[in-house]
């Protein structure tokens, strides 16, 4: 009688699988990297030049003249998600709450007044102009907060589409630019002085790196104070995600969804590293290692994002979108200006 004998299922190697996902990302999550890298090099070689803001724009005129290959795109997808996520966790590092505490309490005030009012401003404007809920949202958060991390901060939670999502910082890039020659030139015609003017960029221009280029525009100590008072806004990003994530987790219960984190990792990381800045002594030669690394990721971010941004499809949404942009640049501008004038 044959004795039958029962082998061992072979166990399945994913060593494969890995390689072949390698192959597929790795095109493309180099090219933004590596693009990364030079401009983050140039940046060094030439004042005032911003990296991420020259990422964006190289992103957006590459994909639009054709010389983006698709086999690049599913690196440049993940480019556009993990290096922004992990850049955000860093930023937390730059951020110590005794630095904000040290401006007095009217300009950390000031900084939640223009988040928590130019959010609903938007959010209402985006509804009377009939622009969909969630771009409006996007869009509100990205303008109020702190640009296409904020957006990054809250697609995840809210459920974005990817041309909202993409959408919305192209528009952050586009209005954030065009402050940067803005508020100097608005600040001289308004007799402001240097103060005034550096706290009114840090409570309204949308990016860091756009509030850089206008504290360094104005000159002086302005870029200081003009950050400062600009990551107190971005301190916001972790109280706003956790209010969006409480609300998704509700509707997600009501209707039996799977309900998301009730605050993403990668703010839960943020928030940490504010805190570790705030209560230890960080040496200066690791504050600068971490800054540098935050740039090459955000930057690799920026370049990936930017190629996905198509200016025909940006058209397409049409002129509400573009209106509510319009919109929320001149309520978070206006908040601004009245806050420093009463605070700076």
């Amino acid at each position: 009688m044959a004795v039958l004998t029962r082998t061992a299922p072979r166990p399945v190697s994913r060593v494969p699988a890995a390689h072949a996902r390698v192959r597929i990302v790795g095109p493309g999550l180099a090219v933004a990297l590596a693009v990364a890298l030079a401009l983050a090099g140039l940046a060094g070689l030439i004042p005032g030049l911003s990296p991420l803001l020259a990422a964006i724009a190289l992103g957006i005129a590459a994909r639009n003249a054709g010389l983006v290959p698709e086999r690049l795109a599913p690196g440049l997808a993940v480019a556009a998600r993990a290096p922004l996520r992990l850049g955000i966790v860093l930023l937390g590092l730059q951020l110590s709450l005794g630095d904000v505490a040290a401006l007095g309490w009217g300009l950390p005030a000031l900084a939640a007044a223009v988040v928590v009012l130019g959010i609903a401003a938007t959010i209402g404007v985006g509804h009377l102009l009939g622009v969909p809920a969630r771009q409006a949202l996007l869009i509100a958060c990205g303008f109020s907060i702190c640009g296409a991390a904020a957006v990054a901060g809250v697609e995840s939670v809210v459920k974005a589409e990817e041309e909202e999502t993409l959408t919305a910082v192209a528009l952050v890039v586009l209005f954030g630019t065009l402050m940067i020659p803005a508020v100097p030139l608005l600040a001289a015609a308004l007799g402001l002085d240097d103060s005034t003017a550096a706290v009114w960029a840090g409570a309204s221009v949308h990016e860091v790196a756009q509030v850089v280029a206008v504290g360094g525009a104005l000159g002086g100590g302005a870029l200081a104070l003009a950050v400062t008072v600009k990551l107190a806004r971005v301190l916001m990003l972790a109280p706003v995600a956790a209010v969006l994530a409480w609300r998704a987790r509700r509707a997600s219960s009501a209707d039996g969804s799977r309900r998301p984190p009730l605050v993403p990792l990668f703010v839960l990381g943020f928030a940490a590293l504010v805190a570790v800045r705030s209560a230890l002594p960080v040496p200066g030669d690791v504050l600068a290692a971490v800054s540098g690394a935050q740039t090459v990721l955000l930057t690799t971010a920026m370049l990936a994002l930017g190629t996905g941004v198509r200016l025909r499809s940006l058209v397409r949404r049409g002129g509400r979108t573009l209106a509510l942009a319009a919109a929320s640049t001149a309520v978070v501008a206006g908040l601004g200006l009245g806050g420093a004038l009463l605070v700076a």
